[in-house]
């Protein structure tokens, strides 16, 4: 995903108010939007078939947040979305196999972010993936993919080779 700057759409996004006067739309409003119609056009059943389509949907869902919040994408078998799930701060791999086990899912991509803005993955982060990638497996649950978000930029462990 290209690096965007919100300033440049300062002058061309506009918003109504409850008056149904238009107004510049704040950077907020315009990541609510994006989120909005992410969520419209990734619903249950959509097919994450590219990492670009995981990337893009994990951005506009994470990108924003202060503070470090860890997301699954549990998936059918045919890597379709069952349910999209913000599930903590921090990881917890026992957390997880229950929901992918509750869900039925038959693999997941998990992401979080860094509001750091830095995307590199540290040492935690590939040790707590290798634990949820192993507590998954004895369940039969895959782990396609470990995205990392900082802003709009992204890492991918398994475009990486770390998965």
């Amino acid at each position: 995903m290209s690096q965007l700057s919100f300033s440049s759409f300062d002058t061309s996004l506009m918003v109504r108010d409850a008056q149904g006067r238009y107004l510049l739309a704040t950077t907020d409003q315009i990541l609510e939007a994006a989120r909005q119609a992410i969520e419209h056009k990734m619903q249950r059943g959509a097919s994450f078939s590219s990492p670009v389509a995981v990337k893009e949907y994990l951005s506009a869902k994470l990108a924003d947040f202060e503070h470090e919040v860890f997301a699954v994408l549990f998936l059918d078998t045919q890597h379709r979305l069952i349910e999209y799930g913000e599930l903590f701060r921090g990881m917890y791999p026992r957390e997880l196999v229950k929901e992918a086990l509750r869900l039925n899912a038959a693999a997941v991509i998990v992401s979080h972010n860094h509001p750091s803005g830095n995307p590199e993955p540290s040492a935690a982060d590939k040790a707590m993936t290798a634990q949820l990638r192993q507590g998954l497996a004895l369940v039969d649950v895959r782990t396609l993919d470990h995205v990392i978000v900082a802003g709009s930029r992204t890492t991918s462990f398994a475009e990486r080779g770390l998965l």
